[in-house]
C-alpha cells in the first residue's frame, strides 16, 4: 500500500476540485467496489507501511478539533480480537468523548474522497473473530471510550420502559444499572462483556431469542454516524431504511453511537436445569416442543457432548443431581450426548409455584431420567455465567488464544441430516470447546433487517466454539480445527442444507452475494446511500474502499 498523497489534496481547496473528487468517489464505488468479485488482499504484516504514509495521516488527523484524542502509537490491542488469528495494525486509534468526535473523524475521511484509501472501523470490547473490527493502516475507533451521556432510564410508561445507552456501553453494566430500578433488558447474548453497538450490528442471540427474538428485536431507536459523517436518529417510524439496515448490518452503513433498549420487570432468582439425551431426534423434538409452547421456560439452549469423560461429575460444582445414586452410575465416555439446558425465572415469593411449574414442564420431556441436574442461582449470576468461566481460563492463560469459531443457522427441515453427518461422522473426537445447539422461532425476529437467516420458520443456531493451542500441529491446533470447519461447510453446500452463517466471514464479494441472496441488492443499495466511499468496517471484506490510490 502506497502512501496516500493527502498533502496534494490540502493544497487545492477549491469547491470544484472537492466536487470532482466526490463524484469520482461515487463512480468508483458504484463501478468497482460494488462489482468486484476478486478475493480481498490480506496484508501479511504492517511492515509495508512507510513512515511517510503514517506521518501524512497523523498530520491530517491532528488538525481535527475533537474532545477526545488520537493515539498514533502503542495500539497493538487494536490489531487483535477474540479470534486471535488476524492482526492488522491501524494508523491511528480514536478515543472519542463525544459522538461529534466520531462524526468529525468520518466526515474528514469522507471529504478526502479518493485521494486516500483510509478506512474506519468501530471496535467494541474486541470480540470479533476474524478481524472484522480491524482497519489495516486505517483508523480504529475505541467505542468503549464513548460513555457520555450516561445511561438514562425512562420508566414513566410501565408497559414500555426503556433505557438510552451509549453504543460503547457493556451489556453487563446495563444489567447492573437496570436492576437498581427492578428492570432488565429482555434478550441477551451468552456473554455480557460485549458492547451494545457490537451485538446490534450482528443480531445478539441467546437462549431468550425463542421468546423475545434476538437483541435487534428489542431496540426502539438508534443514533448512527453514517459513512459520510452524518449523525442520524432512526427508528421504525423515522429514517426506517437506515434503522433496519444498521441492525445486523455488520457495521456497513454507519457506526451505532446510541441505542434505546426495551426493558421489562426483572426477576431475582433462576431455576437452572440440565438434562441429557442419547437420541438426537428425541432431543430436538423436546426442544421444538418447548419453544412452541405458551407455558415454557424463559431460556432454552442445548449443547452436544462428544466422548466426554466424567461429565456429570463435572456438573456437581454448579448443579445438584435429583438422584445422586443414579447419576453416579451414568457414563458419558465414548458417547455422543445432547444436553438440554433450560431456566425458569422467578421471585422468592413464587418459589413453590415455580417448582410445580418446572415439574410439569419436565414431566413432558423424554430425557434420560438419571441425568436431571438442577441449580438455583441469582438472576445476575445466571446471566453472567460465562464470565466465571472466562476468569478461570484467564488464570490458566487459556483465554487469549486462537478461537476458530463457526456459527451456523440451520433450517429445521435439514437439522437431522446435519446432525447425522456432522455429529456422527465429521466430529468423531472430543470437541475443543462447547458445541451449542438450539432452535429459535423466526416469527419472533424483526423483518427487514440486514440479518440473513434460512427461509424456514424454525431454525437452529449451531455454534462450534473451539479453542486452539497456538503452537500445536495436532488435533487441538488451529489448522486441524479449521479443516473440520471446512468439512462442515462443504457438507452443507453439497447437501443443499440451506445454511446461513451467523457472524459470517467470506473473502470474495461473490461469496457475500451468495450469503445475502435476494437481500444483496438492498444491502448494496444501502451501502451506496450511507457509505458511498466504503470507508466503514473494512474488516468485513464486503466492499472495497473507493480510492484513486494504487494498492500493492
Amino acid at each position: 500500500m502506497k502512501s496516500p498523497p493527502t498533502h496534494v489534496f490540502f493544497k487545492h481547496k477549491s469547491m470544484l476540485l472537492r466536487l470532482l473528487i466526490f463524484i469520482l468517489g461515487i463512480c468508483s464505488i458504484n463501478r468497482t467496489n460494488l462489482c468486484c468479485d476478486q478475493p480481498f488482499a490480506t496484508p501479511i504484516s504492517s511492515s509495508s507501511s512507510t513512515p511517510s504514509s503514517f506521518s501524512v495521516i497523523q498530520s491530517s488527523l491532528k488538525q481535527l478539533n475533537i474532545e477526545g484524542y488520537f493515539s498514533f502509537k502503542n495500539f497493538d490491542h487494536a490489531a487483535k480480537d477474540f479470534g486471535n488469528r488476524y492482526h492488522f495494525l491501524p494508523s491511528a486509534v480514536l478515543y472519542p468523548k463525544s459522538v461529534s468526535d466520531i462524526s468529525s473523524t468520518i466526515k474528514h475521511v469522507f471529504d478526502m474522497g479518493v485521494t486516500t484509501d483510509l478506512t474506519v472501523a468501530a471496535r467494541g470490547h474486541g470480540h470479533s473473530l476474524e478481524g472484522q473490527a480491524q482497519a489495516y493502516q486505517g483508523v480504529v475507533i475505541n467505542m468503549e471510550s464513548l460513555r457520555a451521556p450516561a445511561m438514562r432510564f425512562h420508566t414513566g410508561n410501565q408497559e414500555l420502559p426503556f433505557v438510552d445507552v451509549s453504543a460503547g456501553e457493556l451489556w453487563i453494566n446495563i444489567l447492573h444499572e437496570s436492576l437498581k430500578l427492578g428492570l432488565t433488558p429482555k434478550s441477551w447474548t451468552d456473554y455480557l462483556h460485549l458492547t451494545v453497538g457490537g451485538t446490534l450490528s450482528n443480531a445478539g442471540i441467546s437462549g431468550q431469542a425463542f421468546k423475545h427474538g434476538p437483541q435487534i428485536n428489542n431496540v426502539y431507536q438508534l443514533e448512527v454516524v453514517t459513512g459520510k459523517g452524518e449523525v442520524i436518529t432512526c427508528s421504525e417510524e423515522k429514517n426506517a431504511d437506515l434503522f433496519y439496515g444498521v441492525l445486523g448490518g455488520l457495521g456497513q452503513f454507519g457506526i451505532i453511537t446510541r441505542a434505546r433498549i426495551a426493558l421489562e420487570p426483572a426477576p431475582k432468582k433462576v431455576k437452572w436445569i440440565r438434562v441429557l439425551y442419547s437420541d438426537f431426534s428425541t432431543f430436538s423434538y423436546d426442544q421444538e416442543h418447548l419453544i412452541s409452547s405458551e407455558n415454557s421456560f424463559d431460556y432454552i439452549e442445548g449443547f452436544v457432548i462428544i466422548n466426554r469423560t466424567g461429565l456429570l461429575n463435572n456438573w456437581r460444582s454448579t448443579f445438584n443431581p435429583k438422584d445422586p445414586l443414579l447419576a453416579k452410575e451414568f457414563s458419558s465416555e465414548g458417547k455422543v450426548l445432547y444436553c438440554l439446558e433450560v431456566a425458569k425465572y422467578f421471585n422468592p415469593e413464587e418459589t413453590t409455584k415455580t417448582d410445580q411449574n418446572v415439574d410439569v414442564l419436565l414431566s413432558k420431556l423424554n430425557y434420560i431420567q438419571s441425568t436431571l441436574f438442577q441449580s438455583e442461582v441469582s438472576y445476575v449470576d445466571f446471566l453472567n455465567r460465562v464470565h466465571v468461566s472466562e476468569m478461570k481460563l484467564q488464570e490458566k492463560g487459556l483465554w487469549d488464544i486462537p478461537h476458530p469459531w463457526l456459527n451456523l443457522l440451520i433450517p429445521k427441515s435439514k437439522i437431522h441430516d446435519f446432525a447425522r453427518e456432522v455429529f456422527g461422522k465429521i466430529l468423531t473426537d472430543t470437541s475443543h470447546g462447547p458445541i451449542l445447539i438450539y432452535p429459535v422461532n423466526k416469527s419472533k425476529w424483526r423483518k427487514g433487517t440486514s440479518v440473513v437467516t434460512p427461509e424456514e420458520d424454525v431454525m437452529y443456531l449451531i455454534a462450534f466454539l473451539s479453542s486452539a493451542m497456538p503452537s500445536s500441529t495436532g488435533k487441538d491446533g488451529v489448522e486441524y480445527i479449521l479443516n473440520k470447519n471446512k468439512k462442515i461447510l462443504n457438507f452443507c453446500r453439497k447437501a443443499h442444507i440451506g445454511m446461513k452463517q451467523y457472524l459470517p466471514h467470506y473473502t470474495t464479494q461473490e461469496d457475500w452475494k451468495g450469503h445475502f441472496g435476494p437481500q444483496w441488492e438492498t444491502f448494496k443499495r444501502r451501502k451506496s446511500t450511507y457509505d458511498p466511499l466504503a470507508i466503514l468496517a473494512p474488516g468485513q471484506r464486503i466492499f472495497r474502499r473507493a480510492s484513486g490510490v494504487q494498492q500493492q
